[in-house]
């Protein structure tokens, strides 16, 4: 096991979020974590289930990613042992990494208890997207303060709440287009890919993404067939446009 801070790059902060990378392919681990060291994350990476307990045992984490294929103990296995395990360690937040991508192993990993389940190969920005995400949710709750709004035309969308409002009138939301909206308000302005938008769970379709995001258009744009706001970007995903 080791910590690893690649050469060349800015050394994180502090109190940057502490990553662990399970992975047996000493390559993929150098490439995570050069690249999640570029996103501003401390990283630490493990070859196996048994290294990767031993960095839990000394280190904290705010999040695992980790692989399904490695030798001795596979990692669907160590993520069950993990949510077994009734100190800390159990609620360390996985990101599973992993080339198998049927739809069993998909539904394997999530009833493993893993927050996220993303696919080899896999877009760099789309697996910082998911890492920031589940960060995101696993900060524990704090005193309320500024609320966090995006606004566009007459609509105003509270991030915090996840509530839509046309003027004084709430919009009613679905989970999925509350979902949908919180991540495409979090990155007002750029592309959000349709395979982050599709969602984690395990009825997660792209495929479905595009009747979602018409569902959405009618209920925030006056001309839904020639939106303002929520916006396509051909061949890459969707973006919203707030005022600023």
């Amino acid at each position: 096991m080791n910590a690893e801070e690649p050469a060349g790059s800015a050394a994180p902060a502090d109190d940057a979020a502490h990553l662990l990378v399970v992975d047996d392919d000493r390559r993929i681990r150098a490439l995570l974590s050069r690249f999640l060291t570029d996103q501003g994350y401390r990283i630490t990476t493990a070859g196996t289930a048994a290294e990767a307990m031993a960095c839990l045992k000394s280190l904290t984490f705010d999040l695992i990613v980790l692989d399904v294929m490695m030798p001795g103990e596979n990692g669907f296995d160590f993520a069950t042992r993990l949510r077994q395990d009734a100190s800390d360690l159990g609620h360390v937040p996985i990101l599973m990494l992993t080339a198998r991508t049927e739809t069993d192993d998909r539904v394997r990993g999530f009833e493993t208890g893993v927050d996220d389940y993303l696919g080899k190969p896999y877009e760099p920005r789309e697996l910082a997207l998911r890492i920031a995400s589940i960060l995101r949710r696993a900060q524990p709750k704090t005193a309320p303060g500024p609320v966090t709004q995006v606004r566009f035309s007459d609509f105003c969308f509270d991030l915090d709440r996840g509530e839509l409002r046309q003027r004084d009138e709430v919009v009613r939301l679905t989970d999925r287009e509350r979902e949908m909206l919180r991540l495409l308000a979090e990155h007002a302005g750029e592309t959000v890919p349709r395979e982050a938008l599709a969602g984690s769970g395990a009825a997660g379709n792209e495929r479905t993404v595009d009747v979602q995001v018409n569902r959405l258009r009618r209920k925030i744009e006056r001309d839904p067939a020639n939106p303002l706001h929520l916006q396509t970007a051909r061949g890459a995903g969707y973006r919203l446009l707030v005022d600023r």
